[in-house]
């Protein structure tokens, strides 16, 4: 089982947030409310810096963002209600269990192991790793390698409609979790399964497979 991080696993929205708000004051912008930034997030840093500051700017709102992201990514982020006891209940079962993130990896790691959490996963993945972004199914490819397991035998947890085109570009089920950057409207327009909240995932998985 491959999991998204952000708005799947954990709650990093007011970190994140920070950063945004650090690199648009940086460059003369008033604020955004941490709901409009929810909805810009999973596309990586450079399309988040483009999309707050200006195509033009990103490279330089980048650095500002990383320096505010820093101090706030651990006091920022929290793990979604019943977390630790979804992931060890799913490795209880044998799931072997991975992350896939457009986050860079050191983050993902920072933050994993801030909460306890990293031992249950064979693989942080991320843009350094994978050499490329989601959707591009590099990424899912790699955790599946380091889990030994076959695309069909597989399932991608996420919060996005990227999310399950980065799945299907894999050969990848999913299923997708609400309460991240995608409105619930949006993730059942994809056909796919949307679980109200990632506790479900254990039962959900009793009831389907």
């Amino acid at each position: 089982m491959i999991f998204d991080l952000d708005g799947t696993l954990v709650d990093g929205f007011d970190a994140i947030t920070t950063g945004v708000n650090a690199a648009r004051r940086h460059f003369g912008l008033s604020p955004l409310p941490g709901d409009d930034v929810r909805g810009r997030v999973g596309l990586g840093l450079l399309h988040l810096m483009a999309d707050v500051v200006g195509a033009e700017r990103a490279e330089e709102a980048a650095g500002v963002f990383r320096r505010a992201y820093d101090a706030a990514c651990l006091p920022g982020t929290r793990a979604v209600p019943g977390l630790a006891l979804t992931l060890t209940a799913l490795s209880d079962r044998g799931i072997r269990l991975s992350v896939a993130s457009n986050k860079p990896v050191p983050y993902s790691v920072r933050i994993l192991d801030h909460l306890e959490l990293s031992r249950h996963f064979d693989l942080v993945a991320g843009p350094e790793n994978a050499g490329a972004l989601k959707p591009d199914p590099a990424m899912l490819r790699a955790c599946l390698d380091a889990m030994g397991t076959a695309p069909a035998e597989a399932l991608y947890v996420g919060d996005m409609p990227l999310d399950a085109e980065a799945g299907a570009r894999a050969g990848v089920a999913v299923v997708l979790v609400a309460g991240g950057s995608a409105t619930a409207t949006a993730l059942r327009a994809t056909g796919l399964p949307v679980l109200d909240r990632l506790a479900d995932l254990p039962g959900w998985l009793g009831d389907c497979c």
